[in-house]
């Protein structure tokens, strides 16, 4: 998959190296790195075409929030081309998913940035976080040794779509004694910045918007910071206490004496629900820090998308929490079928019908295509369910306006089923004198 620059969007397609906007993490804080302020669209593409894959959503109306386990959005990280992630965590291409899990443990606690200290640390531990999030998924690692990175990329994994590694890594030691057992307290959700939920819309399109492109004006709900508390959650005047419960943890630790001995589980703090605080909550947004507004954007649409495509805009999803970045808006697209011409992929397919006559004789007719009527010319001697190509009548390729696929007209001959008897003497002199000539033909 690809993204390529068209002025203020940005179009991914399958099977080509990508560029992406690389996001960063860093501790307590999570930062987007992007110098252009506008809003940016990326594409995914549709299931209907055979070079993609995706789910199309049939109505017109605002689907919800993506959510993560832990309730907010993941953040992105890059990885380095051509990554051996065999050879990151140290196993065999044939190695289990225990043999996995158990290398991947072992190495997300060396190389935590809580417990080793050295330059690189961290870096070596996003790695590690990434490799284990492909080979422990039986889906993603049948790409990844089929086709390496490139099929990851191919199926709509970026460079920027693996989980927040410090995430994962929760997720697999939470509920196993946490990181008491490495004297670590863990890292507090609360010292963390939460990056906002993705928002999703469903876009209608007719035909030849989707095959031309157009700019639509689209209403979208979402979830903005609260201009009372400025996105606090606290009642204004107030100031929030640490939580007692806790003790500003965010965590507390429970413990249990059983005959292997003492077994030891982190979970969040009820009280404070892991923010290690306790506020009064603000009147309009309740505590939440944020409030649901809506919002009118202007969406310019590239040529060639289908039904199932997904326009991404960067940073008009919901905004995050404590500083984190806003999630990103997907538009999915719908597109109405035309009653007469289809699709396929970049081609668009028409089935015309001429007499058996004119399939003899040749003649020209008018097929409709999506720039209207055009004059195409029938061969003499056409035979049936011929295949003839209008080229460069289909729909235009992504990114390239100046490259169209054809328009394919399939040709069906008309076969009277009953004939004028002056019709018939004709058609029996033309069956006798084709009889004579093919007799002259064998002597």
């Amino acid at each position: 998959m690809a993204i390529i620059s068209c002025g203020s969007i940005w179009v991914a397609q399958w099977g080509i190296h990508p560029q992406f906007t690389s996001r960063s993490y860093v501790p307590n804080r999570l930062t987007t790195a992007q110098s252009v302020a506008t809003s940016r669209i990326s594409f995914l593409g549709p299931r209907s075409s055979s070079l993609f894959s995706r789910d199309s959503l049939p109505l017109l109306s605002y689907a919800g929030s993506s959510q993560t386990s832990n309730g907010h959005r993941a953040a992105r990280f890059t990885v380095r081309a051509d990554s051996d992630y065999y050879a990151v965590l140290g196993v065999s291409k044939n190695a289990s998913k225990s043999e996995i899990k158990s290398a991947y443990r072992k190495l997300a606690r060396s190389y935590h940035p809580d417990v080793n200290k050295e330059p690189g640390a961290e870096q070596k531990f996003k790695e590690i976080s990434n490799a284990y999030e492909v080979l422990s998924d039986d889906e993603k690692r049948s790409l990844y040794d089929r086709y390496g990175e490139a099929g990851l990329k191919g199926a709509g994994m970026g460079m920027g779509d693996f989980s927040n590694p410090f995430d994962l890594f929760e997720s697999l030691f939470e509920g196993m004694g946490g990181m008491g057992g490495m004297g670590m307290g863990g890292r507090s959700s609360r010292n963390r910045a939460v990056d906002g939920q993705d928002e999703y819309y469903n876009l209608v399109l007719n035909f030849k918007e989707a095959v031309f492109g157009v700019e639509k004006e689209i209403e979208i709900s979402r979830l903005e910071s609260c201009g009372t508390c400025n996105g606090s959650g606290a009642k204004p005047g107030t100031k929030p206490t640490i939580c007692s419960t806790c003790g500003g943890q965010g965590q507390v630790v429970s413990s249990a004496r059983t005959p292997l001995g003492v077994f030891q589980q982190v979970m969040t703090c009820s009280s404070c629900g892991g923010t290690g605080e306790i506020s009064t909550p603000c009147n309009t947004c309740s505590g939440d820090g944020r409030v649901r507004r809506t919002k009118r954007i202007s969406l310019k649409v590239p040529a060639g998308v289908d039904s199932g495509s997904r326009l991404r805009v960067r940073s008009e999803g919901n905004a995050g929490r404590k500083g984190g970045s806003p999630g990103d808006l997907f538009v999915v697209i719908e597109v109405i079928p035309d009653p007469v011409l289809k699709r396929d992929d970049t081609n668009i397919l028409y089935t015309c019908k001429v007499s058996y006559i004119d399939a003899i004789l040749g003649t020209t007719i008018k097929v409709p295509t999506v720039d209207g009527m055009v004059d195409l010319k029938i061969p003499a001697g056409t035979q049936p369910n011929t295949t003839l190509v209008m080229a460069k009548k289909g729909v235009p390729v992504l990114n390239k306006s100046n490259m169209r696929g054809n328009q394919l007209v399939r040709v069906q001959i008309e076969i009277p089923k009953r004939l004028s008897s002056e019709e018939r003497k004709l058609i029996e002199e033309l069956a006798d004198l084709s009889k004579g000539t093919a007799a002259r033909s064998r002597r």
